[in-house]
């Protein structure tokens, strides 16, 4: 059972600013006796570093308000209600967010909490360099390289969220309360210069007691973020003069891959991480709450069993407290697959029933729920699945499963992707081989694996785009997609063609003409799961005596629509905005660019 962020409250109340004292950010009155004492000791560190991890939970942060919202939509994954245009949720997604949007626009929102986060880290990591002596023998060296990697997990988040924020590398004295924006080119060089210098402080995963669960950070992760952050860097996103590559020398396509193409490498010899042979049995073990490292999970945002809303935003659906859950009703099913993604997988690939759920738990009687088909406009993430947890969701707000921050198979994709660019396709080959090995059947290979890699490893381009979309493959519905097709310049036209692949869905036509117009189904023995026929391609035909007929539509023109607001460019909204309260309470320093 997972034991984080139970950290030492004396510390914490002496040396920490409560995360509900926030005007919006205000240094904690710390004697440097009190640092002294604290940061030369590792068990009274451990706490204050702990302590960098709380923001990740509060009501407002990360928990209720950034990963519930942020990554939707993309080409293929979305908000279910997406085309509701009175819903300031809907708004977040749609890419028309407002300064003043009811969901964000509090003084305790995620902005200032991961400035609470960024605030405690600088202090550790002033602490610990001044007090502790740290080395990558010591505990007080791992503690500097945790300290250090979640202070860059915190603004990789706030760049690729809101581009140019505030640049707070140091802790917050009376002269520095109020600051402009920096470059996010500044930022990345910080951020990558500082996980350089984690990698050399925190051993692999399992190297020492902390890192043998993913709730502490390892070097796997630390090298995987940072080739994640060159990427970032490198690649296009808006800037307030438009759409583009960072013009910094120092953040060019060839030094930033070259950087990240090594860190993926260094991770993949080390044998420190790998794929669960099964990708099922990967998405099993999270919900089941694994967090033993050495797997394909390299880090996750820890989450008692009181916080956190994985399952309760994206899980499948239940309608009603059953058999699986006490977490409430009605919970699961916020977001889940644009309705063409099952149809766009190979009928083959495993991923794709694991992904792809077009059920839902219908309302329970005397306890117990059944499976129940929707409409095709409204599919569920199957990686989240309360009737795959051990333990039962009693809360009525948190689920307390954790956030998947990065696993290894981004680590291969990336290095396929990098490889492609610096030394041509052949190098990328293995690695994404190495994907789709574990995503099909043994008897596939040949064709599904080997043939069709060998097919596209005559071009960059041609190997380009299979990696690409072998990455929707891999992570739809892990809100990983977003910031891949900004950074490839590919966010507006790929929501413009997952528009029309809607469209030719709904009418049954292109490659969606064969997707049968009505499903059927019936139960299996145990009278909960359902058998259905009609779901691939070319099932068309009535399968005779024993199944329930049921009409597969409504995907309406307004609801195809709603994946972008009508008359809004995704890549000119490509970050939300800084909303309205913290402009307000910045001393005329802070503003929104990109025409908000």
């Amino acid at each position: 059972m997972k034991n984080i962020l139970k950290v030492t409250g004396i510390v914490l109340l002496g040396f920490f600013s409560s995360c509900d004292d926030i005007e919006f950010l205000e240094a904690p009155s710390v004697s440097s006796l009190d640092e002294s004492v604290i940061f030369s000791s590792p068990d009274l560190a451990a706490s204050a570093v702990d302590g960098i991890k709380i923001p990740f939970g509060e009501t407002n942060s990360y928990r209720g308000r950034f990963l519930p919202w942020y990554g939707m939509n993309t080409d293929c994954e979305w908000y279910n209600s997406s085309e509701s245009t009175s819903d300031d949720r809907a708004d977040l997604v749609a890419y028309d967010a407002k300064p003043n949007n009811t969901q964000m626009n509090t003084a305790n929102n995620v902005w200032a909490q991961m400035y609470v986060g960024i605030e405690r880290a600088n202090l550790c990591i002033r602490g610990i360099r001044t007090y502790g002596n740290p080395t990558s023998n010591n505990e007080l060296g791992y503690l500097l390289g945790e300290a250090l990697t979640l202070r860059a997990v915190y603004y990789a988040d706030l760049l690729k969220t809101w581009g140019d924020v505030q640049a707070r590398f140091e802790p917050i004295d009376n002269a520095t309360i109020y600051i402009p924006k920096s470059s996010r080119d500044i930022i990345y060089k910080q951020l990558i210069d500082d996980l350089e210098e984690a990698a050399t402080l925190v051993p692999w995963p399992n190297g020492n007691t902390a890192t043998s669960s993913v709730e502490r950070v390892n070097k796997a992760f630390v090298k995987g973020l940072r080739a994640r952050l060159a990427l970032a860097a490198c690649g296009y996103q808006q800037y307030p003069d438009g759409v583009r590559r960072s013009t910094d020398p120092e953040l060019s396509v060839n030094a930033m891959y070259t950087i990240a193409l090594s860190e993926c490498r260094d991770v993949i010899a080390s044998g420190s991480a790998r794929l669960e042979p099964s990708f099922e049995t990967f998405w099993r073990k999270y919900n089941q709450e694994v967090t033993t490292a050495g797997g394909e999970s390299l880090w996750e945002i820890p989450f008692g069993d009181g916080r956190g809303r994985m399952l309760f935003t994206f899980a499948v659906s239940h309608v009603s407290i059953d058999q699986y859950q006490a977490n409430g009703a009605n919970r699961g099913g916020t977001a889940g697959p644009l309705p063409h993604t099952f149809y766009d997988y190979d009928l083959t690939d495993t991923r794709r029933d694991v992904t792809c759920v077009p059920y839902r738990y219908g309302a329970a009687v005397n306890g117990i729920a059944k499976q129940q088909l929707g409409a095709i406009n409204r599919w569920y993430f199957g990686k989240y699945r309360y009737e795959w947890m051990t333990r039962r969701v009693t809360s009525t707000n948190d689920d307390g499963v954790n956030k998947i921050y990065m696993r290894y198979a981004e680590v291969l994709l990336m290095a396929a992707e990098a490889a492609n660019e610096l030394e041509g396709p052949g190098a990328a080959v293995p690695y994404l081989k190495e994907i789709r090995r574990r995503a099909f059947p043994t008897a596939q290979h040949a064709v599904k694996v080997d043939a069709y890699v060998d097919a596209v490893a005559g071009s960059r381009d041609a190997m380009f785009n299979a990696i690409a979309e072998e990455h929707k493959f891999e992570f739809t519905g892990e809100m990983e997609r977003k910031q891949a097709l900004i950074r490839w310049n590919r966010l507006g036209s790929s929501l413009t063609q997952a528009k029309e692949k809607m469209f030719r869905l709904q009418q049954r036509t292109g490659e969606y003409a064969d997707v049968a117009s009505t499903l059927y189904y019936r139960y299996a023995a145990d009278d909960e799961t359902l058998i259905v026929y009609g779901l691939n391609h070319g099932e068309t035909a009535d399968p005779g005596a024993g199944y329930t007929s049921l009409a597969w539509s409504n995907l309406t023109d307004a609801k195809i629509n709603g994946i972008v607001r009508p008359g809004v460019n995704p890549d000119a909204r490509q970050f939300w905005p800084i909303w309205q309260v913290f402009l307000d309470s910045s001393n005329g320093l802070l503003f929104n660019d990109y025409g908000y």
